[in-house]
């Protein structure tokens, strides 16, 4: 799967693209980069290209406002990192200094991954924004047909620019589900998509938690404490089965 592809998946109007090539040195001032930050983007970053800017005017969906956000633009971005470099850290500062919501697109030496974050006013700093709640991101993106079809501009909400961005969201976090069931399934709005997620997060939880007991017992010397611990293991592995035939039960709901 190449970022070339996606972006086609996305079907964006021709109107949107910008192609532009942004400077490092912008992002690490627009980001208020510690000096480790800026150490992290100038030997991570190989390039970062502005791809498109959705604006109302262009694609014909209404820009958002409430109390606590004011979205006028969306925009769809490209990182190419260096091998070695830091994903996490340096996705979370691209997001963080773009005054739009992204939908970002990262190649690096793992593959290609998509990240997203809805974006709030800062609090006593009306004329800056803040990530709103956590960053998803997910990686390995295949060419799933179902999913880089989901992707596609007019099959999200047109309401306003906030319900297409979290349209966007909803489908990046149903490929994230299809690693836990194994089938790609698309939410049917934004409740059924948050009911999906709060059972994934559910089951990650027991998957950690299967992870720390199989290293404890691997561990434990004392027989009697070996046997307790893989009995909890056995428990928690069911509660997870029983959790992943709910997921996929919901995913077909």
């Amino acid at each position: 799967m190449t970022a070339d592809a996606l972006i086609e998946a996305l079907a964006l109007p021709d109107s949107t693209r910008i192609n532009q090539r942004i400077p490092k040195k912008l992002l690490a001032d627009q980001a208020a980069a510690s000096t480790a930050d800026k150490r992290q983007i100038n030997e991570g970053i190989d390039e970062i290209t502005w791809l498109a800017a959705l604006k109302p005017q262009l694609i014909g969906v209404p820009e958002y406002r409430d109390v606590h956000r004011h979205y006028i633009e969306l925009a769809v971005l490209g990182l190419t990192l260096k091998p070695g470099a830091k994903s996490g850290r340096l996705t979370e500062l691209l997001h963080r200094a773009v005054p739009y919501p992204v939908l970002l697109i990262t190649q690096s030496e793992t593959g290609l991954k998509l990240s997203l974050a809805h974006l709030r006013t800062a609090q006593n700093e009306a004329d800056k924004t803040v990530l709103d709640g956590n960053l998803l991101s997910v990686g390995a993106i295949d060419s799933t047909p179902d999913f880089l079809a989901a992707m596609a501009l007019e099959r999200q909400p047109q309401t306003d620019l906030f319900a297409l961005y979290q349209g966007w969201m909803d489908t990046v976090g149903a490929l994230d589900i299809a690693r836990e069931t194994g089938r790609f399934q698309p939410s049917h709005g934004r409740e059924h998509a948050a009911g999906r997620h709060a059972v994934l997060q559910q089951c990650r939880a027991l998957h950690d938690r299967v992870t720390v007991l199989r290293g404890q017992a691997a561990k434990e010397k004392q027989m009697a404490r070996q046997i307790a611990l893989n009995q909890e293991l056995r428990q928690i592995q069911g509660e997870l089965q029983v959790l992943q035939a709910s997921l996929v039960e919901v995913s077909q709901a």
